[in-house]
């Protein structure tokens, strides 16, 4: 074999190489969860995945879109209130792309984009809400954010699911405000409460006196269950007596006052008088 023969065969060897490389090089292999967008000569020649693809070397070019949920987490600064409460509100957003189409052809970059509608979307709504609204309502501030969002960014094929406030940051001055301002509230009900307990106690006090004057028995059998706690103590220097008590025949005769003081020190038992 000639040597120009062995020239024309390493060639086409050659050449079959390549036309290999280029053949496999128009291979691709998509997850589950993956889109690829096809550009041919520059325009959109379809979506396609998942699986194994092929496009045409070299005049077609490929964009992977994830079809997956995505968190974006963003804070928004000096964000107003509608009673005029400067906040940072810290938030997530989660998203997903529904039209791979619409996400590549439609916008720039989609993940920049919602990003940033998320922003100015969060201190929209958060100025049309009072302070107080803000800190007991994040739930419901979320989910208005969130419709708006979605609105958006229909046109760029992006699904907002979901927007979540995680903290609510104000101003140190006002945070010591707040707490000034929840020290007097407890203090408030603390009164309140204690004023409340002495109407209650001051209800029953007249619902005692009132049997007790209906029933002087009754009223003699308590001071003597008084009498006799005072006298267990031991630890008793003066004593009330009822004025019924103190006349002859009430409880067996007048009780002198020498008994009455033996009786709360706990030395010796009442006398009576002769």
């Amino acid at each position: 074999m000639s040597s120009v023969g062995l020239a024309e065969e390493a060639l086409i060897g050659f050449l079959i190489f390549v036309v290999i490389i280029i053949f496999l090089s128009g291979l691709h292999i998509l997850k589950e969860w993956e889109r690829a967008i096809v550009l041919t000569l520059g325009r959109f020649a379809g979506v396609k995945g998942p699986g194994i693809i092929f496009v045409m070397p070299i005049i077609s070019r490929i964009q992977k879109i994830s079809t997956r949920i995505q968190a974006v987490a963003f804070k928004t600064e000096a964000s107003f209130t509608q009673d005029n409460v400067p906040v940072n509100i810290d938030a997530i957003m989660y998203f997903q792309i529904v039209d791979p189409k619409k996400a590549v052809l439609n916008i720039e970059n989609y993940i920049t984009g919602t990003n940033l509608s998320a922003q100015t979307t969060i201190r929209e709504v958060v100025g049309t809400y009072t302070f107080d609204e803000v800190l007991s309502e994040r739930e419901k501030i979320g989910g208005a954010a969130r419709e708006i969002i979605d609105e958006k960014t229909e046109h760029w094929g992006v699904k907002v699911s979901s927007v979540e406030i995680r903290d609510v940051q104000v101003p140190q001055s006002l945070q010591e405000a707040m707490s000034r301002q929840a020290s007097a509230e407890r203090e408030r009900r603390s009164r309140v409460t204690l004023a409340l307990a002495e109407v209650e106690a001051a209800q029953k006090m007249v619902e005692a006196s009132n049997q007790y004057t209906t029933n002087p028995i009754a009223f003699q059998l308590r001071w003597m269950n008084i009498l006799y706690e005072i006298g267990l103590e031991g630890k008793g220097t003066l004593m009330m007596i009822p004025i019924e008590a103190m006349q002859a025949g009430s409880i067996g005769g007048p009780i002198t006052t020498m008994g009455l003081k033996s009786v709360a020190d706990g030395t010796e038992k009442p006398k009576q008088s002769s």
